[in-house]
């Protein structure tokens, strides 16, 4: 680590205790930062630095770092993930910033997203969408060889974009209404289009799209931040086939 060259950074980061307290910015230095560390490392070494100050460490969410599980969830100078193209936090590295540079790191910000702690929100109503209605509950036996049923190429590779989505929350955190549309509209596009999906298609857009609004999501309105802000590239076109799915839904009595 000594043979690279060191960064020294200013952090202004989010304080919170908890979803009832005010929360403030609060300023530190990351010092002997290289372009090698990943931006969870980097806030490891601030924490290292805090902890042997006497001082609390910034509470982070982070599980797998390799932008599979979607829990490094961090808006960073005003963009969910940091705004890199398809990159978690995780995955975000510190060759992308600057020695002297200033650093803005914050919680996602929505109404269905309550701040836990610092930068940890409680991001349980996604799990409460998908627990109304994203899966299969029918019987269908054991389980078929890869090729027993048969879907169209272009079929299987749709639902696989929309399958895609792991659930981190910065479609919401980018939207301006707080909307949960695009992870709501992959998660029923993906069992939509295929056959093991259809016999419950109708309950499932039904009941899913009102959790969202239990939930406290906004509506969407077409801004398209959500798909600029999703790490995985899930597309806006989900969103259409969940409507298509709705409206579908309300014809079927």
């Amino acid at each position: 680590m000594s043979d690279h060259k060191t960064m020294t950074l200013t952090l202004i980061v989010w304080r919170q205790k908890n979803a009832t307290d005010p929360g403030k910015f609060e300023t530190y230095t990351a010092k002997n930062i290289t372009e090698h560390h990943s931006f969870l490392e980097m806030l490891d070494c601030v924490n290292e630095d805090l902890i042997h100050a006497g001082k609390e460490p910034i509470v982070f969410d982070h599980d797998c770092r390799e932008g599979i599980c979607g829990m490094c969830s961090q808006v960073i100078n005003g963009a969910p993930h940091g705004g890199q193209d398809r990159t978690t936090v995780c995955q975000l590295h510190m060759r992308k910033f600057k020695d002297g540079d200033t650093i803005y790191i914050e919680p996602w910000r929505a109404r269905a997203f309550p701040i836990i702690k610092d930068l940890i929100v409680d991001r349980a109503a996604l799990d409460k969408i998908i627990q109304a209605g994203g899966y299969t509950s029918c019987h269908t036996g054991g389980v078929p060889d890869g090729n027993a049923i048969m879907i169209p190429k272009p079929i299987a590779e749709e639902a696989t974009d929309a399958a895609e989505c792991i659930g981190c929350g910065a479609c919401v955190a980018g939207c301006p209404n707080g909307a949960a549309m695009l992870f709501t509209g992959a998660k029923v596009s993906q069992l939509a289009l295929l056959p093991q999906g259809k016999a419950e298609a109708v309950t499932r857009v039904r009941n899913m799209t009102q959790a969202m609004a239990d939930c406290g999501f906004g509506n969407c309105s077409n801004h398209y931040e959500c798909q600029a802000s999703c790490p995985k590239g899930v597309n806006v076109k989900f969103i259409a086939r969940m409507n298509r799915e709705f409206i579908k839904a309300q014809l079927d009595y």
